[in-house]
């Protein structure tokens, strides 16, 4: 893939506008007061695993409408002291996997959470989540992108990005999690639902979104014909009197309207052909960030973005900010 998108300098001061509707905080301020009629009873079940330098706990927490999230918990073995936490979300397709999977993190002295992603898990990595769907759910093209989309009030994300605000919460139930020292991140899928805690939970210190989907989706659906977006596509291209809901949906969900709310240090990663998550909408929602932020731009990568090197970046970012 060669370069597509705008040029650096222009992405560096695009900024479009917002699409957040008038009751945008309305509704996420009752959808959050929704899920907290279960109380946050995590249960961390200690595992055995081949790991001679890690304690993994099997953790289930109560996430949307009280539905059993699962999640793994790593933590450097002989840990006395509360640790820094960093809560990861996963990509597009994957679930939580196994905890040899997970070992950079606990390596380099943090907590661990890597939480499970309801009804995925199936695609490139395992998962034991289950979405259990609404009354009201329509029909949906293959997929999550379209799941419910009729509604805000039924579309799938807002599902999972309250299960993603309650495994904060949930990992902070461990006593050897730091509650001050919080960090959230994920790659594609998991930047831009990081991306959506940072802008729900303003008190979060740091949020490290890597080439975040799930932003700018009119820009993204014109853009490229790849997937997961091309599935918005295909659905408008059979529903054609349905377009203009499916984006009024969209724009309760959508990166840049979390962005503009985050008050989290925020380091981001794009990549500039990447035609998956295209680098104008990581920079849609990057200029519109409202807290401290960078941004490490890799110009030759695709959706790998800036793999290991990038993890490295993150793990000196985290070093620096709480040292």
């Amino acid at each position: 893939m060669a370069f597509f998108d705008m040029p650096l300098d222009q992405l560096e001061s695009y900024k479009p506008e917002l699409t957040a509707p008038p009751d945008f905080d309305e509704f996420w301020e009752q959808t959050y007061l929704f899920a907290h009629n279960t109380p946050m009873k995590p249960v961390f079940n200690k595992v055995q695993e081949p790991l001679d330098l890690v304690d993994v706990f099997d953790v289930s927490f109560p996430g949307y409408a009280g539905q059993p999230v699962k999640a793994w918990l790593l933590i450097p073995k002989g840990t006395e002291d509360p640790l820094p936490c960093v809560v990861e979300y996963i990509g597009y397709g994957g679930g939580r996997g196994r905890p040899v999977e997970w070992l950079t993190w606990p390596n380099a002295g943090f907590a661990h959470f890597v939480m499970d992603t309801r009804g995925q898990g199936s695609v490139w990595r395992e998962g034991d989540t289950p979405d259990v769907l609404e009354a009201g759910s329509s029909a949906q093209v293959p997929g999550f992108m379209t799941r419910g989309i009729l509604s805000p009030e039924t579309y799938y994300y807002r599902r999972l990005f309250i299960d993603a605000m309650r495994a904060v919460e949930a990992a902070k139930e461990h006593s050897l999690v730091d509650v001050d020292r919080i960090a959230i991140t994920g790659s594609s899928q998991g930047g831009g639902v990081a991306l959506a805690v940072a802008g729900l939970m303003p008190e979060i210190p740091v949020a490290m979104p890597d080439v975040p989907f799930l932003c700018d989706f009119k820009r993204a659906t014109q853009l490229v014909d790849s997937h997961p977006y091309q599935e918005i596509v295909q659905y408008c291209r059979v529903h054609r009197e349905k377009v203009e809901q499916v984006f009024k949906t969209l724009s309760y969900f959508d990166g840049i309207n979390f962005a503009n709310r985050a008050k989290a240090t925020a380091l981001f990663s794009t990549a500039l052909m990447d035609d998956t998550c295209p680098p104008s909408t990581v920079f849609a929602a990057y200029n519109h960030y409202a807290g401290v932020k960078q941004i490490r731009v890799y110009p030759f990568n695709q959706h790998d973005g800036g793999g290991v090197h990038h993890l490295y970046e993150k793990i000196q970012f985290l070093r620096l900010f709480w040292h």
